[in-house]
């Protein structure tokens, strides 16, 4: 697995994420020599959705009030119908994924994660994927929705489902390594 080793990485979520969406990006990215923080609206810990039931709970990092943009090389957005639907509700979130995206650094967004970078008017003329069923929502958005389990488009990644995480985690990997050698190239 190629290391991406003292960068440091943002999953942003709250109660109801799809727990394949959270946990395995946050292990892989792990091993990968990532520093990973899970940063929410809260302190202690958020509790992940398994198919039809509240399942793990997840120690929380940061909170969101005590993080920036420029603490992290990429962001990550946990998808669900519940994570990303109370997230986008929330003004100090929806800024943070804008100005993430504003700063030109790796955006990866899986499955309903996309309503947060709808929220945040970001999709307007950028391919990429979601969960099937708010296809609309990126199309009525202006996106240029396809079905890949993997789309970037200039540093925005998204992904369909849990299925895909293998090759979302690794396009994350490689963005970030692409993004850590143009600054090293720029010094």
């Amino acid at each position: 697995m190629p290391s991406i080793k003292d960068a440091k990485i943002a999953i942003l979520s709250t109660d109801g994420f799809e727990q394949d969406e959270l946990i395995k990006p946050l292990e892989q990215l792990k091993a990968a020599g990532a520093q990973v923080h899970v940063v929410s609206l809260k302190d202690g810990t958020i509790t992940g959705w398994d198919q039809d039931h509240w399942d793990k709970k997840v120690p929380v990092d940061r909170t969101l009030d005590a993080v920036s943009v420029g603490d992290y090389d990429a962001l990550v957005l946990p998808g669900g119908q519940i994570n990303p639907d109370k997230l986008r509700a929330e003004p100090q979130v929806v800024e943070f994924v804008r100005a993430f995206y504003q700063s030109k650094k790796p955006l990866a967004a899986i499955c309903h994660a996309p309503w947060l970078l709808i929220e945040a008017g970001v999709v307007k003329d950028r391919q990429l994927t979601s969960f099937n069923s708010i296809k609309t929502d990126v199309i009525n958005a202006g996106g240029n929705w396809v079905d890949r389990e993997v789309v970037v488009d200039e540093g925005l990644i998204t992904s369909r489902n849990p299925g895909d995480i293998p090759a979302f985690v690794a396009k994350i990997i490689e963005e970030v390594e692409e993004g850590r050698h143009q600054d090293r190239q720029a010094a």
